[in-house]
This record gives structure tokens, C-alpha cells and sequence, in this order.
């Protein structure tokens, strides 16, 4: 793609049910790149899913886990799926941005709650203490700060998604 430098990156951020795995594979496949889910890579060096980390330890050590796994990565030409906490991590986020493109799926909570369903067990980093709607509006902000392009997902098939990602990239903003 001439309006991405050859090497770089495109950084998927959003809520989990965002569709940041799914329209990342269909990126990949659409744009010829390499597609990487760091959710996977946070449970394969834990060696145990998401949900037993926050289960055994708790939020903090999954987001701990994540924000290691995410500044050890060095890859290039790469869709990244990032999970849906990596934002709280400045020095994350900094990393990806140093060679990436952040794009942030945008999905209203009621979407949220209707795709991830039960989210008990979906391994999601939030304080005990903390609502879906308290967390979606903290990570709303987060997501906003750090996305080069917003791309809302609401009414659109992830191939609709995946399509206005693409034009979003073409614009004058990323030429």
C-alpha cells in the first residue's frame, strides 16, 4: 500500500466484540500483510487463557502481562489485534504508534453487550468493582486519545468495517 511506509504496521485498539480479530484477518488477507492477535500471545507465554489469569491473579497481573508481551513485540507489515486493555499502557501504545498505524473500532456498549454476550468469561481486565458502562466509558476516552483513525462498526458487516479501515488509510490524512 503506498500510503503505509513498507514496514509498518496497522494497530487494531477497541472494545472486546469490536470485531478487532476478525476485521485484523480480513485486513491481513485484504492488504497482502501479516496478522498477529496479542491476546493469543498473552496466553501462550502465561501458558493459561485470559480469564484463569484475571481469575488467579487478577486485572492487574493480566494487564501486566500484556503490556510486557506488547512491548516485546517487533514485528513489521503486520495487522495487530490488540486486546481490549491495551490502552492502559502509555509505554505500550507508544511502542505500537512508533511503527504503526492505530486504527480504533468503534462500537457502541448495547453492541458490545450483544456480541460478547457473558462476559464473565471473556477474560476482561476491569476492577471487581467496575460496571461494563463505568469501563466502556474509561476506555472510550483512552481509545480516542490514541487512534490515528476511528472507524465506527455499528450497522456495517466486518467486511464493511474492514473496507472503511481501508479508505480511512487511503485519505489525505495518511498520504
Amino acid at each position: 500500500m503506498p500510503y503505509l511506509k513498507t514496514d509498518q504496521n496497522i494497530v487494531l485498539i477497541g472494545m472486546p466484540g469490536s470485531g478487532k480479530s476478525t476485521v485484523g484477518v480480513l485486513l491481513a488477507k485484504r492488504l497482502g500483510m501479516g496478522f498477529v492477535d496479542t491476546d493469543l500471545l498473552i496466553q501462550e507465554k502465561a501458558g493459561r487463557t485470559l480469564q484463569d489469569i484475571v481469575d488467579e491473579d487478577g486485572y492487574q497481573a493480566l494487564r501486566h502481562i500484556e503490556e510486557e508481551v506488547l512491548l516485546e513485540l517487533d514485528v513489521h507489515h503486520q495487522i495487530i489485534s490488540t486486546g481490549g486493555s491495551a490502552v492502559y499502557s502509555e509505554a505500550a501504545m507508544a511502542h505500537l504508534k512508533t511503527n504503526g498505524v492505530v486504527v480504533f473500532l468503534d462500537i457502541p456498549l448495547p453492541l458490545v453487550i450483544q456480541r460478547i454476550g457473558d462476559y464473565s468469561a471473556r477474560g476482561i481486565s476491569r476492577r471487581p468493582d467496575q460496571s461494563l458502562d463505568d469501563l466502556f466509558e474509561e476506555r472510550f476516552q483512552l481509545y480516542t486519545r490514541y487512534a490515528d483513525l476511528s472507524v465506527t462498526g455499528e450497522g456495517r458487516s466486518q467486511d464493511e468495517v474492514c473496507e472503511s479501515v481501508v479508505q480511512g488509510l487511503r485519505s489525505d490524512l495518511f498520504r
